[in-house]
């Protein structure tokens, strides 16, 4: 297989942390609207914003594991 395409796929692959950063930007910005204007529920958009960021994150850890193991195992 095409050494330039081996890496156009691990790219396309690592493109996915681009994704959950913006995920987790427009998470963020809405929990710190929803805490303006709701103080008393702190704690509960902070666990949803945890878990949410959480989620978001394992997602772009993926997109890397499947990046690293098509450079590696199709070399």
């Amino acid at each position: 297989m095409s050494t330039g395409l081996i890496a156009i796929g691990a790219a396309v692959a690592v493109l996915t942390g681009a994704g959950a950063g913006i995920g987790i930007g427009i998470a963020t910005s809405k929990a710190a609207d929803a805490v303006a204007r709701q103080p008393e529920a702190d704690g509960k958009i902070t666990k949803i914003l945890l878990l949410g960021a959480a989620l978001a994150e394992a997602t772009a850890i993926y997109g890397f594991v499947i990046a690293f193991l098509i450079l590696i195992l199709l070399r």
